[in-house]
């Protein structure tokens, strides 16, 4: 039989977890894309796996749908952050999630608050292409107020700000952006509607993902930009196709804090031989889950 695994998702942004425990985990990008598919695969945004740490109770590796290993994902960070907590009975936990350790505690019996540590803001850090101001860049969609920000929250942003969210065509302009020669890295690219200081709406292409009813790092990356812009206070209420989070960016300490629920839907066993041309969508499925979760 293959490795276990859990399906989770946080506000409908669904994952595959893999607890590889001590033996290496590292599938290639037609693995991946395989697991991710959603006709003949186990179906997810990103496959994310669990490893031993020196420096905190699990490393955290993370592979966008489309194959690629990635750096962040609050959305997991808090779904893998609520696993560890379970296990350990412990209110707190520590994920070492690329080159940084981050802390996460309970905020209900299916919440989870992530500290993501603070934005990086300069354009090298994004990164960009060129020195330019990442408070507002020279690229423009109709409907919006201005150009977009841009944050890195580990993973790269640009946020535009437009008046009405649901009528952006995210899936016409979201690759268009996310390819664009300014970001080198590509980008996941926000639409946010601000409609008070304390509450806005979010549509977010993710980077090798696409159109997506949640991102974490996202949402944490919008609060920022529209911060910095005047547009929004501290803490807001960011509404995602999925549900809702709270972000939160901490003057004290420039630390933002991002908080949401998380859910368990199934449990299953990765297949050992993973099925590796998943773009028919007559190939029977390459697992079949052990059993429905009930929260």
């Amino acid at each position: 039989m293959g490795r276990p695994f859990l399906k989770m998702n946080g506000l409908g942004n669904d994952f595959v977890v893999v607890d590889a425990g001590s033996e290496p985990f590292s599938p290639g990008a037609e693995e991946v894309r395989a697991i991710a598919d959603r006709f003949t695969g186990i179906g997810c945004d990103q496959l994310v796996a669990l490893e031993p740490s020196d420096h905190a109770d699990a490393r955290v590796r993370l592979w966008n749908a489309d194959g690629g290993e990635v750096e962040r994902c609050g959305n997991a960070e808090r779904c893998v952050a609520w696993l560890l907590m379970q296990a350990s009975g412990r209110d707190e936990v520590r994920m070492e999630v690329g080159d940084r350790v981050i802390e996460a505690s309970r905020a209900g019996e299916h919440a989870v608050t992530v500290d993501m540590g603070p934005p990086m803001l300069d354009w090298k850090d994004i990164p960009l292409s060129g020195p330019m101001d990442t408070l507002e860049l020279d690229l423009h969609v109709e409907g919006a107020v201005g150009g977009p920000g841009a944050v890195s929250m580990g993973n790269p942003h640009v946020v535009f700000f437009v008046t009405d969210a649901e009528a952006v065509p995210v899936a016409a302009l979201g690759p268009w952006f996310e390819t664009h020669r300014r970001f080198p890295q590509r980008v996941n690219v926000g639409f946010a509607q601000v409609t008070t200081p304390d509450h806005m709406r979010l549509r977010v292409w993710e980077r090798g993902a696409g159109l997506t009813r949640a991102c974490g790092t996202g949402a944490c990356a919008a609060v920022v930009a529209a911060h910095r812009r005047g547009l929004a206070g501290r803490k807001v209420t960011v509404d995602v196709d999925g549900g809702a989070l709270t972000v939160e960016w901490r003057e004290e300490d420039d630390h933002v804090l991002m908080t949401g629920p998380v859910e368990v839907e199934f449990t299953g066993r990765l297949p050992e031989a993973l099925a590796h041309d998943s773009g028919d969508s007559d190939h029977e499925p390459i697992h079949q889950p052990d059993e429905e979760v009930a929260d």
